[in-house]
C-alpha cells in the first residue's frame, strides 16, 4: 500500500468533506469535540510529528511549543493549514524515511508516522461524516490495513488483561479479495496480546465488512452493531472493546 498517497487523499477527502460545514457542529464520535477542534486535532498531530521527525527526536515533543501548531482563526485559511498540514509530514520523512524516531509504542522508523497518520486521517474523516450525516465509504483495503495497524499499536503497548491467558478471537472480514489479510487471530496473554493473519476458529468470532469491523474496533459504531455478527463467547469480544480504548 502506498501510505503516502494515502494519507495525502485521506486528508484531502476530509478537507473536501468539510467544505461549507459549520465548524462549531459537535462530533458526536468524539466527545467534547466539535469540527473546528477535529481540525485542530489533525492538522496539529501532523505538524507535531514532522517537527520530531525532522528534529530526530528522541522523546516526545510538547505539542502546545510547536510553532504553527494551531489552525488560523479564519475558517478558509484553517482548512487551507489543515491541507498543509500532512505535506510537511512527508517532506519531513523524505529526508530520511529509516531514521529512528520518537513514537507512543517506542523508537521507530520516521516513515512509521506516514501509515499512522493515514489511518487517523481516515478515521476522523468518518467522525466529520457521522456528524454531518453523510456516507462515509471506506474501501475495504484501506479498512483491512487499520484493523492490522490498530493491533500491531496494542501489541507493542503492555496490555495485561485485554483477554483473559489463552483466550482467542477471530476477526473475519467478509469482504471478497481480501484473502488472509482480511482475516485475524488474537490471542490474549499474561503480558498483553499476539495476533497474525490466519483463518482458525476463536473462543469468538466477529465477521462482517472489513470497514464496519474497524470502526467497531475504533468504537464508532456499537459492538453489537446489526451489519456485524458475533459467534461464540461474545463475553471476549465486549470485554476486548472495554479494554482497548486509545
Amino acid at each position: 500500500m502506498d501510505y503516502v498517497a494515502g494519507l495525502l487523499a485521506q486528508n484531502r477527502l476530509l478537507v473536501d468533506l468539510l467544505g461549507e460545514a459549520d465548524l462549531s457542529m459537535p462530533v458526536p464520535t468524539c466527545p467534547g469535540w466539535n469540527l473546528a477542534q477535529l481540525v485542530r486535532h489533525v492538522g496539529g498531530t501532523d505538524r507535531w510529528a514532522a517537527v520530531m521527525i525532522r528534529t530526530r527526536a528522541t522523546v516526545v515533543l510538547d505539542p502546545r511549543t510547536i510553532e504553527g501548531g494551531r489552525p488560523p482563526a479564519d475558517r478558509g485559511d484553517a482548512l487551507a493549514w489543515l491541507q498543509e498540514s500532512p505535506r510537511l509530514l512527508l517532506e519531513a520523512v523524505a529526508v530520511d524515511p529509516d531514521v529512528p524516531v520518537w513514537t507512543f509504542t517506542g523508537p521507530r522508523p520516521a516513515r512509521w508516522w506516514v501509515r499512522r497518520r493515514m489511518h487517523e486521517a481516515m478515521i476522523h474523516r468518518v467522525d466529520a461524516a457521522f456528524a454531518l450525516g453523510v456516507e462515509y465509504p471506506l474501501e475495504a483495503v484501506f479498512a483491512a490495513d487499520g484493523i492490522s495497524e490498530w493491533l500491531g499499536l496494542l501489541t507493542a503497548q503492555p496490555g495485561a488483561g485485554i483477554l483473559p491467558d489463552g483466550a482467542t478471537v477471530h476477526l473475519h472480514a467478509t469482504d471478497e479479495g481480501l484473502g488472509l489479510e482480511g482475516e485475524w487471530a488474537i490471542r490474549g496473554a499474561a503480558d498483553g496480546i499476539g495476533w497474525e493473519h490466519a483463518h482458525e476458529k476463536g473462543d469468538v468470532a466477529v465477521r462482517g465488512a472489513a470497514a464496519d469491523l474497524l470502526l467497531a474496533l475504533m468504537r464508532r459504531i456499537p459492538g453489537d452493531d446489526s451489519r456485524l455478527q458475533v459467534l461464540g463467547e461474545q463475553e471476549h469480544w465486549t470485554r476486548w472493546l472495554a479494554n482497548t480504548s486509545f
